[in-house]
């Protein structure tokens, strides 16, 4: 299972950061099953193993966060096999019951400041911002959004044909270049985070013009997601550069094609960030 999750994160099968950090951490109960003489040879397969799985993407906080949790409470403080196997798998749930709680309080906190009537412009896909909305929409809202299609993996679809079917929501799908054209009829930008690190908000690739273009027209811009996701230290983020063939199916003699996954974006074009531990305005 570790070695299957792994693969996943690196190919991007699992788009959601949260949903990332679930199956990383869920993934090193293998390890329990595993027969080892020693303790200390137990640990050593447990750091190995998390260090694989950040590598897989080490450009999501809350990946790191979670493994990190689980390693830290399980290493060096079990006195035989039986105790470190029962540590990691309530870790584990522990670790898990935290991602999946915070993303939802923090969706919930979101779905509060939807007015009724509210047109928004979103990007990429948030499972977070996509629960907010849902939210919202439960509580009475009607809601008008715009979703940019995300490319080159064109996440924005997927988060648009999801808007499609709720009733009370009327999704419009653009290009992403189209953004500007749009944003003065929104009421709002509101989007999800892959993390925010040293004042910088690190999300898919394109958010950056976008915020930079919603605050020359007057959009306020909020981002949502789990506080797990705001980072002090111990946490450096590194862009995944993704595959050339994403952007064009057959290389061009000449041409050096740039396929990042994600874009910097300056906290201070920002008006609030919507976390499970409430509003953080900047």
């Amino acid at each position: 299972m570790i070695d299957e999750t792994i693969e996943e994160i690196r190919e991007m099968q699992t788009h959601s950061s949260s949903v990332v950090a679930v199956k990383a951490a869920q993934s090193l109960a293998e390890l329990t099953e595993r027969d080892y003489v020693t303790v200390e040879e137990f640990e050593r397969d447990l750091e190995r193993n998390v260090s694989a799985l950040k590598r897989a993407n080490p450009s999501h906080a809350s990946l790191y966060n979670a493994l990190q949790e689980v390693l830290n409470d399980v290493q060096g403080e079990a006195d035989d096999i039986d105790e470190a196997r029962e540590r990691t798998l309530s870790t584990i749930d522990r670790v898990v019951e935290k991602v999946e709680t915070g993303k939802h309080r923090a969706a919930k906190n979101a779905a509060e400041t939807f007015e009724d009537g509210t047109t928004f412009l979103t990007h990429d896909y948030s499972s977070t911002v996509m629960e907010a909305v849902e939210l919202a929409v439960e509580d009475g809202a009607d809601l008008h959004a715009y979703v940019t299609e995300a490319r080159p993996r064109f996440l924005g679809r997927k988060f648009a044909r999801e808007l499609a079917a709720i009733d009370g929501v009327e999704p419009h799908l653009m290009v992403d270049g189209a953004s500007g054209l749009f944003l003065p009829k929104c009421d709002r930008v509101v989007i999800g985070m892959d993390c925010i690190v040293d004042e910088t908000l690190y999300n898919r690739v394109g958010t950056f013009p976008l915020v930079a273009a919603a605050n020359e027209v007057g959009v306020p811009v909020t981002v949502v997601g789990s506080s797990a996701k705001l980072v002090d230290g111990g946490f450096r983020f590194e862009n995944e550069i993704r595959s050339p063939s994403e952007v064009m199916l057959e290389p061009v003699e000449g041409i050096e094609l740039e396929n990042p996954a994600y874009d910097a974006t300056p906290v201070d074009l920002i008006d609030e960030v919507i976390t499970d531990e409430g509003v953080v305005e900047y």
